[in-house]
This record gives C-alpha cells, structure tokens and sequence, in this order.
C-alpha cells in the first residue's frame, strides 16, 4: 500500500517541499523477518540513520511496525535531503500504509520533527522557513515540536500545532475536530522589545565618540575605535543597540529565519530586537562567513540587521578579518559546493575596537608606551587597508579623565540620542522610499550622485582633504555618505560645509596609524 506525507527540506534560509511516498509490500518466504527498509531519493546519514529511530519510536508508542518491504521515497528525488526534520512524516507515512490513520489524505497537512526513540517529537532547525513555505503553498495545518511551535506560528493564515510525541501526532491527525491551532501575539513580542538595562548616560565622558556612534547608528556606517585599555570602546559598543531604530517586522522575520536555520530558537518565537554578535578573537573564517559541510550561517549573518562588534581587531587572524570584505560591500554571502550554492543575508554594522599597540598605551599622555616603532607597525598592519577603507568612520578614544569620571553630571541617555537617530531614520525613509536601499550606508554610487550634491566650497574642500590623507576612491563616497547623514541629523536638505568637515575628520585615523 502507498502513503504519501508533505515535509519541507531548508536550503538557505529557504524551504522547499518535500513528498514523503511511503510503500509497503509483503515480503515472500518467511514475513515475519526483520522488516526491510529502503530510502531513496538523495538522502544523506542523518536520513538513512533514521530507519531505526523511527522503528524504534513506532514501537516504544504503542503501534505495531509492519514486517514488510518498506521503500521510502523523498521527492524530488534530485535534490539532496539533509538532516532528521523527516523523521516524522516518514514515522506518519509507515503509519498510514499500514491503516493506522483514519485519513488517506493528507495533502493539507505538512509534518516535520525528529523523533526520539520512546516517540517524542525532537525539535528541529528551520522551523520558521518551514512554515513560511508551507504558508506560500496552501498549507492549511502545520504540525512540528513543541519547541518551534511558537517561531512557526508568527506567520499569518496557517494553523501551527504544537506536538509531544507520536502518538499525540496519530490522535491529532486521527481526530474528527482538531483543538484550536496555537496562537502569539506579536504586538505583545514588539511591546517590550525596546527595554534595555543599559544606557548611553552610564558612560561618562567621552562626548566625541558618543558623537560619532549617533553618526554611525543614523545611517547605519560602519566604525573603527581606537583607544588604550579601559578608555570605554567595549562600554559603548555594547550601548549601540539602545540607540539603533526598533527592527521592524519584515526585519524581524528575516533575522529569525537566520537564527533558525543556525539553531538559535527564542524562547519568544521571534526575535524583536537587533541582534548583537560579538565573535571571540579565535573565531575560523568559517565560523565569522558561515560554512561546513552543510553550511550553516556563520556570525556575520547572525549580525543581519543588527551589529557586529569585534573587540581586540588586530588578535583576529588576518585572513579571517579579510572575508569581512565581500560581505561589507555585498550585504550578502554565498557559500559554494559541489552539489549547491547557498547564499546567507549579511546586512549589518561592523563596530571594530582595538588598542593603538600591543601594550595599548601608545599615544596615551599619561602612560609610557613599551612598544617599538616596529612593534607597533606590524600589531597595527594587521588590519588590511582595503579593510579599513570599508570603514566609514574612524575615532580615537582617549582614556577618561577623572574629573569626568567623578562629575556628577552624566551626559545625554539613549532616550534622547534615539530620538534624533529616529528622525534621521525617518528622512532616509522618504528619502529611499522608491528603491530597495534604506539607510544612508546602503546608497550605490548612483544614488550618491543623486543625494549627494555639494556646492563648489565643499567639493575644493573635499578634495583637497583627499589629496592630503592619501584617500580611494572608495573613501570619498564614503565621505559623501557620513556627510549626508550628519546633514540628516541637522535637518538640513543640503551637504554644507561643516558637514562634509566632520565627516573628514572621521577619516584622518587611518592615515595617522597606517603610514
């Protein structure tokens, strides 16, 4: 007998469907062998391991495993299957062959979940683009583990239901009234996504770099910070976030898919605030870019819309921080097999922090660095020019004084720096309203042209602040770009003068460092 269940494969951040066709034949001679079960249909070892998981979880549910020739085809049979998301509607498929199941159609209904071997529902990675899929196909019922249940059930128009174990799936599928589907409310997941137990009016002092930070965070640049140890970068980077605008839905969907495929479920079913990834220093290139033999979204990914902090730059492997350069300028990363190519969304802010030397004192009016010219050159290199020329906004960090420390004053908080990042925000918004572009850091040179214009004072002005510093081509868009978020900033429809001023100076760091 034939028996075909729906499942999903994740590619990417993407599912396809996947019919699962299940045959049962009687076996001649002696049937009451060991049953023999054969998958097809590109599996790979996770797959075929899954014949004695499954025969063991039918068993340990009560139900009775048919001795038969079981064949177990997975369509298209083209593709490669990876990873124990079939178990379950393999499990279902043998079930229903062998009249277990009320119903002998199930094409409404798709199934995905690993089983254990007592029968529980084990939870899966993709569970979000799985749904989503299955949304887009005219999928009426989704059944999966417990544990995804509440990232699935985020998209509209598909009834998710949460399962335990087998049998509680045979009891579902079985029932002549299904319960009602498992309901979130995301307007309660977006409610209290915007409280932090930090604040940018914890850091003391440090008025230029909070500056620069706002910058940053207003049109999405990227930055550089330059200090000697305890001067506040790690402090204020870890505040980035209280600053940046809440992630919108559409956001927020893409960012879970990411963190889905990688494993990383919330316990909220959906992530409602910007991710922060901060990478230790031992980090593979594969690990920062993403990789494996089934590849797997790497940090920068992870970042996607949101921020990537890398403290301590110059203790990164050189050849780790130079895959970081692809990904700055394409907001996206593929990764490349022989049987497929995958590509991961990495749209996201660097926030880079290193010391001066390797002692981290050069530069520092109160404390004797220990480093020779040599010893500071080569800790310095290895941070790679074209890296930095993807860098738009470069800063030193002094150390604090102490009367800043002891003030009783504590500057601005993020409340306030927010709302001015907001309605910058708010500008590029109508600004980029048209195109696929929405941050003043994503403009492409034709847009730069168009947004861009300055009068004749700027332009001499900017030139000759190029032919000083020794700047690219791509560090004058760059200019061009901070300049226009700092105008935004100020409200001001055109570049001026002071503006396009600030954004060199934000510039001038690489040139005092890397001679």
């Amino acid at each position: 007998m034939l028996f075909k269940t729906l499942s999903a494969a994740v590619y990417g951040i993407d599912a396809e469907l996947v019919e699962v066709e299940v045959d049962l034949t009687p076996r001649p001679g002696d049937a009451q062998g060991d049953p023999m079960i054969t998958v097809v249909g590109l599996p790979d070892l996770a797959v075929r391991e899954s014949r004695e998981r499954i025969r063991a979880a039918i068993n340990n549910s009560g139900f009775f495993f048919p001795l038969y020739k079981i064949t177990i085809n997975l369509a298209p049979a083209d593709v490669k299957k990876e990873g124990s998301a079939f178990d379950l509607p393999i499990a279902i498929g043998i079930l229903g062959a062998n009249g277990e199941l009320k119903s002998e159609n199930l094409d409404d209904t798709m199934l995905v979940g690993e089983l254990a071997l007592d029968g529980r529902v084990r939870s899966v990675r993709g569970a979000l683009p799985i749904a989503i899929a299955a949304q887009k196909r005219g999928f009426r019922r989704l059944l999966l583990p417990a544990e995804n249940a509440r990232e699935a059930a985020v998209v509209s128009g598909l009834a998710v239901y949460p399962v335990a174990d087998l049998r509680e799936v045979v009891t579902l599928l079985n029932a002549d009234e299904l319960p009602p589907p498992l309901q979130v409310d995301t307007e309660a997941m977006f409610s209290t996504s915007d409280q932090y137990a930090i604040d940018f009016r914890e850091v003391r002092g440090q008025m230029h770099a909070k500056r620069a930070l706002e910058i940053a965070s207003a049109g999405s640049h990227n930055i550089l910070m330059i200090g000697p140890p305890g001067s506040g970068k790690t402090m204020l980077a870890k505040r980035l976030p209280t600053i940046l605008p809440p992630i919108t839905f559409g956001e927020a969907l893409e960012t879970t898919k990411v963190h889905s495929v990688a494993g990383y479920t919330d316990a909220r079913g959906l992530l409602t605030t910007r991710p922060f990834r901060s990478p230790h220093h031992t980090i593979s290139d594969a690990g920062l870019i993403g990789g494996g033999a089934i590849p797997r979204p790497g940090e920068v990914s992870l970042a996607h819309n949101g921020v990537l902090f890398l403290d301590e730059l110059p203790e990164f492997e050189r050849n780790v921080l130079e895959v970081l350069r692809q990904p700055l300028e394409d907001q996206k990363v593929t990764i490349s097999r022989a049987a497929m190519s995958l590509t991961f969304p990495a749209s996201f802010m660097l926030v880079g922090a290193l010391n001066p030397c390797a002692c981290g004192f050069y530069g520092d009016p109160t404390r004797e660095c220990r480093c020779t010219p040599m010893q500071i050159q080569r800790y310095i290199s290895k941070i790679s020019g074209p890296l930095l020329d993807r860098i738009d906004i470069h800063i030193n960090v002094p150390a604090v004084k102490v009367s800043e420390l002891s003030a009783q004053e504590s500057g601005e908080g993020s409340t306030e720096i927010r709302a001015r990042v907001l309605a910058a925000r708010k500008i590029q918004q109508a600004r980029f309203a048209d195109g696929a572009v929405y941050c003043n850091a994503q403009m492409p040179s034709r847009l730069i042209r168009k947004f861009c214009a300055i009068g004749a004072s700027s332009q001499q002005l900017l030139e000759r602040a190029i032919m000083k510093l020794g700047l690219s081509a791509r560090a004058y868009d760059r200019i061009l770009k901070v300049s226009r978020t700092i105008a935004d900033l100020a409200g001001a429809t055109q570049i001026e003068d002071h503006h396009l001023s600030e954004a060199v100076q934000y510039r001038t760091l690489d040139r005092t460092y890397w001679q």
